[in-house]
């Protein structure tokens, strides 16, 4: 992982909440290489004891905030409350989940009950 050019914007984000490092630096890489998001930042989430990433995807305006977690996580909703609180309270997140294979689903999470559209 030290070799790979993003670990050098990373490092300090990975030693700092190691549990969390490997997701990161999964979502990150797939991100910003495979689906070429831009203005990619790493944001502290102090109280899920992790970073996130914030950007935009290709040819869009939105800002964006993800969670990179693992599969093998126990979340609560207690814990996507301080993730949103800690975010200011954006419209919606999506949790990056991060299997053993490298995988990574992503979840669209919004606070409260929000009807599907049809």
């Amino acid at each position: 992982m030290e070799r790979h050019p993003s670990y050098q914007i990373l490092s300090a984000s990975l030693s700092k909440y190691p549990k969390a490092a490997g997701a990161l630096f999964q979502t990150y890489n797939d991100l910003k290489l495979a689906q070429q998001w831009s203005d990619l930042e790493v944001i502290e989430v102090p109280g899920c004891s992790r970073y996130a990433l914030r950007g935009r995807r290709p040819n869009t305006d939105v800002v964006l905030n993800v969670v990179p977690c693992s599969l093998s996580e126990s979340l609560s909703t207690d814990w996507i409350r301080t993730t949103f609180r800690e975010l200011n309270s954006p419209a919606h997140v999506y949790l990056a989940i991060n299997t053993e294979d490298s995988s990574i689903v992503y979840y669209k999470i919004s606070p409260g009950i929000v009807k599907p559209p049809l």
